[in-house]
């Protein structure tokens, strides 16, 4: 019984043996094979550094306002008599607009009429009668005096009706009309907004850090989120001559043509100086930077050969670099390249330093300076 037992332990304690070589066989070769592994490159789309000429410019943000615009009131109290313009009409300088019943006032002429023509019926008898000696200076001098009265009195009341008739002091589109027919208006009270929309300005401000470049007569680009992929030309006009003293900026008026009416005041609006020079950068795709609170960084492709086989490969090689300004899809490298680098432009969050690579621009984006996306 005894020995029964010892033959199945020590067939136990081999084949436990035998199980656990085999398993260590697999261990070591599986380690082995993971030492040697090498991962497939990874497939990347590349561009070559670039000098190109840009030209510079200074940003800022804006808004759009009428060279002539003004809220039309009632200077006169009165009754709403006729209403001669529809909201959002364009007016001629002088068109009538509203006009305020002046029946009183009619009235109150054709009587001031009246007494001027009584007055200078006295003022003729009064001169007959100096002429002949049976009139004294005074009376002739008060008869004079009264007929320049009640000729002030008709003026009075014609400057009243004139008033009371509210036309369009310059050219330009009215707005919503706030007044109907019948309704009384004190003085002051607000009739329609009129506004000059060709040409308007645009009023911005930039640092005084820029005035030494500025001069009037730049050209200026201006765009608005209301018309996306339309630009708006026109030139600096107006420099303010004092700098705000507290947020240290200069203010700035640009003039532009706006013959469509499409730029309205008080629309908010990017503007683009030109600077008159040129400077040479290198411009790289801006989707090639991998950036990062330590650092801005891009992968460069380099040749290399593999160590083991001698075949050639491409490998990544991560250089920090400085960034300038951006325009449309690229970027201003001011250090950290060389021009004809080649780097990679898409899908740099997933690389690393030493990665092998392939290279396949089949699908690369096209990059532009000035894109125009599609609306989707």
């Amino acid at each position: 019984m005894i020995k029964k037992i010892a033959l199945t332990l020590v067939f136990v304690l081999v084949l436990v043996g035998a199980l656990a070589g085999i398993k260590g066989l697999q261990f070591k070769t599986m380690f082995a094979q993971g030492a040697n592994f090498a991962p497939p490159p990874e497939t990347v789309t590349t561009a070559e550094v670039k000098r190109d000429t840009w030209q510079p410019t200074l940003t800022a943000v804006g808004s759009v306002a009428a060279v002539q615009g003004v809220m039309i009131g009632a200077e006169m109290s009165g009754t709403v008599k006729n209403i001669a313009f529809e909201s959002g009409a364009t007016v001629r300088a002088g068109e009538l607009l509203v006009e305020l019943d002046a029946s009183v006032e009619q009235a109150q002429l054709r009587s001031a009429m009246a007494s001027a023509d009584l007055a200078r019926l006295n003022l003729e008898r009064a001169r007959e009668l100096r002429e002949k000696k049976m009139m004294s200076q005074a009376d002739l001098d008060s008869a004079e005096a009264q007929a320049k009265q009640a000729s002030a009195q008709i003026d009075n009341i014609r400057a009243v009706i004139a008033k009371k008739t509210i036309r369009a002091p310059f050219a330009g589109r009215t707005g919503i009309r706030q007044v109907n027919l019948g309704q009384f208006l004190d003085n002051g009270a607000a009739i329609v907004t009129l506004q000059s929309l060709d040409p308007v300005y645009v009023d911005f401000a930039l640092p005084q850090q820029a005035l030494a470049e500025l001069s009037a007569g730049m050209a200026v680009r201006v765009t608005t989120d209301a018309f996306p992929g339309q630009s708006f030309e026109g030139k600096l006009t107006a420099i303010n001559p004092e700098v705000d003293a507290v947020t240290r900026n200069v203010r700035l008026q640009a003039t532009l043509a706006n013959p469509a009416g499409k730029l309205r005041p008080g629309m908010y609006a990017n503007v683009v100086a030109n600077l008159p020079r040129t400077e040479r950068v290198l411009v790289i795709p801006a989707t090639a930077v991998l950036y990062a609170p330590y650092g801005d960084s891009v992968f460069v492709v380099e040749d290399k050969k593999d160590e083991k086989t001698g075949a050639a490969g491409k490998v990544l090689n991560q250089k920090f670099v400085r960034l300038g300004k951006a325009r449309g899809d690229f970027v201003v490298v001011t250090s950290g390249l060389d021009a004809e680098q080649t780097i990679v432009t898409t899908g740099v969050f997933k690389l690393r330093n030493g990665m092998s690579v392939v290279i396949d621009n089949k699908l690369a984006p096209g990059f532009q300076l000035a894109p125009k996306p599609a609306n989707s």
